[in-house]
């Protein structure tokens, strides 16, 4: 399973791939238009199988599984 940095971290249950959520966020119609996204960046961190025992399915787990995922200063694709 993939998870994907485009400044939040959304969990590919579908398997939409970084083009399917660019297009998902950027053409989604927002009520009343109060969010117009254009995606700049797509980071993807292959994060192995999903399970409810997942790091990133614990809220108190997530920054720090997000951190050692993406690092602070980590600006590259994989």
């Amino acid at each position: 399973m993939k998870a994907y940095k485009v400044t939040l971290l959304i969990i590919d249950f579908d398997e939409l791939g970084p083009e399917g959520i660019k297009n998902t966020l950027q053409n989604t119609r927002y009520p009343n238009r109060c969010l117009s996204p254009t995606v700049q960046d797509v980071q993807v961190r292959d994060i192995g199988e999903w399970t409810d025992d997942h790091p990133l399915n614990y809220p108190g787990n997530v920054a720090a599984e997000y951190k050692r995922l993406f690092g602070d200063k980590d600006k590259g694709n994989v």
